[in-house]
């Protein structure tokens, strides 16, 4: 649910509210009592990526998969750990 910025136009008391996408707007100022609200433009959240990230290889038709750090792939070796 989106957070929604209000002004009076009366009393400028300025706050915001949690509220539904399909709630109507709000009416009433919480401070001084009369019908004068106004829903202003804000910024919002924008946007939030979480995860590791987004690579060219990850959506690409056709193409060979490389490792995101551009290295080679390490293969694990036959003979087992060398410092044993």
């Amino acid at each position: 649910m989106p957070t929604y910025d209000y002004q009076c136009k009366h009393c400028r008391h300025r706050f915001e509210a949690f509220q539904s996408i399909t709630a109507r707007p709000l009416r009433k100022c919480p401070e001084c009592g009369q019908n004068g609200l106004k829903r202003l433009i804000s910024a919002g959240a924008g946007v939030i990526f979480k995860g590791s990230g987004f690579y060219a290889t990850d959506y690409g038709k056709g193409r060979s998969r490389k490792p995101p750090s551009g290295g080679k792939e390490e293969k694990p070796s036959a003979g087992g750990d060398p410092s044993d």
